[in-house]
C-alpha cells in the first residue's frame, strides 16, 4: 500500500514538472520578415551620350581691311579688352584722300557742264519757239542737257565710293571683345581681305562638338548638358544645347553641335578640350517599368517578383510571374506582369514565400 502511494506521488510530481516545462515554451507565432521595397514607376528610356570637342568664344571674328594699304597704327595689344567702336588698326589714308579730292573736282566739273548744257537748251528752245532754230537743234540741246545731268549723278556716285574707301582705312571693334591675335603689324602692307586681327567676343564660352549621323536626330536646342574640362581638374559645368547642325561639317559625316556654358564662365578659355554629356530621353511613347536586378527572381517557372500588398497593419508578399526585357545599370525592365504604382520587394526575394507577412524597413522607397 505504501509502495502504491509513493508511485502515485511520483507520477503527480512528474506531471507537474512536465506541465511546468511545457508552460515555459512559447507558442509558435507567425514570422514577419523585414524587407526593403520600392514602388514601381513608369519612365521613358534615358541614355547618356558623351561627345568630345573644344571651347570657343561666342563670337570669334577675324577682321581685315577692305582696301589695300600700309598699316600706320595698331593701338591695341593681344589680350586687351576693347569697347564697341574702338579703333583697332589704321592704314595710310593719303592715297584715298587724293582719290576723294579728284572725285570732288569731278563733281564740280560735272555741275558746271550741266549748267552750261541747261542754259544752251533754254536758248535753243527759245529760238525754236520763234522759228529761228530747227527741231534737230532743239533735240541736240535737250540730249546734251540730259547727258550732263547723268554725268553729275555719276560724279556724285564716284565721290561716295571714294568716301567709303577712305572709311575702310580704319578698323573698329564691332562690339565689346578681347584681342586674341594680331596678324599684321605697323609698316606692313596688307591686301584687301588679308587677316589683320582676331577678336573673341561674348561673356561665356561655348563648347563645339561633333555628333554622328545616328545620334543627331535625338538632339535639339534647349537640352541640358554637362561640360567636363580636364584642364580645370575635370570640373563639371552646366550647359544648354544652343545650335544643332543640319548638315555635316567638312568631308566627315559628323554634324556640328554648339553647347553654351552657363556658369563660371570666367574660368573657361578658348581652345580647351572638353567632354560634353547629354542625356537623351527616347521619344517612343512606350514607357518602361524598371526594377533593381535583385528584385527579380528566377526558377523553373520563369521570372517573378514579390508584390507587397497592404493588409491591415502589415504587408503580404505575393509572388507574381513577370516578363522581362533588357537590363542595364539602372535595373531590369519589366514588360508585363507588373503595374506602375505597385510595391515590390527589392532584397531577399529568394528567402520570401508566397503569402508571407513582411515588415517594411525604413528607407525602403530607395532603389538598391
Amino acid at each position: 500500500m505504501k509502495l502504491k502511494l509513493i508511485s502515485l506521488v511520483c507520477i503527480a510530481v512528474l506531471s507537474l514538472a512536465t506541465g511546468a516545462c511545457d508552460r515555459s515554451r512559447p507558442e509558435p507565432g507567425v514570422e514577419i520578415r523585414p524587407v526593403r521595397s520600392m514602388v514601381a514607376t513608369a519612365s521613358g528610356t534615358e541614355s547618356v551620350y558623351s561627345f568630345s570637342g573644344s571651347t570657343r568664344a561666342e563670337l570669334d571674328s577675324t577682321l581685315s581691311f577692305r582696301v589695300a594699304g600700309n598699316i600706320t597704327e595698331n593701338p591695341v595689344d593681344v589680350g586687351q579688352e576693347v569697347e564697341a567702336g574702338q579703333l583697332l588698326s589704321r592704314i595710310d589714308p593719303k592715297d584715298y584722300q587724293v582719290l576723294q579730292q579728284e572725285a570732288l573736282a569731278g563733281v564740280a566739273q560735272a555741275n558746271a557742264e550741266l549748267r552750261n548744257a541747261e542754259a544752251s537748251y533754254e536758248r535753243t528752245r527759245g529760238l525754236y519757239e520763234n522759228r529761228n532754230a530747227s527741231k534737230a537743234d532743239l533735240d541736240v540741246a535737250r540730249a546734251a542737257s540730259e547727258s550732263a545731268r547723268a554725268q553729275v549723278r555719276a560724279a556724285n556716285q564716284q565721290l561716295e565710293a571714294t568716301r567709303l574707301q577712305l572709311s575702310y582705312t580704319r578698323l573698329f571693334a564691332p562690339q565689346a571683345c578681347s584681342v586674341a591675335e594680331i596678324f599684321a603689324i605697323e609698316n606692313e602692307n596688307v591686301a584687301p581681305g588679308q587677316p589683320v586681327l582676331r577678336l573673341t567676343c561674348g561673356s561665356c564660352a561655348e563648347a563645339a562638338v561633333s555628333v554622328s549621323e545616328t545620334l543627331i536626330g535625338s538632339l535639339s536646342t534647349g537640352m541640358h548638358a554637362e561640360i567636363i574640362i580636364a584642364a580645370l581638374g575635370d570640373q563639371v559645368f552646366a550647359g544648354i544645347v544652343k545650335e544643332v547642325g543640319v548638315a555635316p561639317s567638312g568631308a566627315s559625316s559628323a554634324f556640328p553641335v554648339t553647347v553654351s556654358i552657363i556658369e563660371n564662365c570666367d574660368q573657361v578659355r578658348t581652345g580647351m578640350a572638353v567632354d560634353v554629356r547629354i542625356t537623351v530621353v527616347s521619344e517612343d511613347s512606350r514607357t518602361r517599368i524598371v526594377v533593381p536586378l535583385v528584385a527579380v527572381g528566377e526558377d523553373r517557372q520563369g521570372h517573378y517578383v514579390f508584390v507587397l500588398e497592404k493588409t491591415g497593419d502589415h504587408h503580404v508578399a505575393i509572388r507574381r510571374a513577370v516578363q522581362t526585357g533588357d537590363f542595364d545599370r539602372s535595373g531590369m525592365e519589366i514588360t508585363s506582369g507588373l503595374i506602375a504604382g505597385e510595391r515590390v520587394a527589392t532584397a531577399g526575394v529568394r528567402r520570401l514565400a508566397d503569402g508571407q507577412q513582411v515588415r517594411l524597413l525604413d528607407g525602403s522607397q530607395a532603389r538598391e
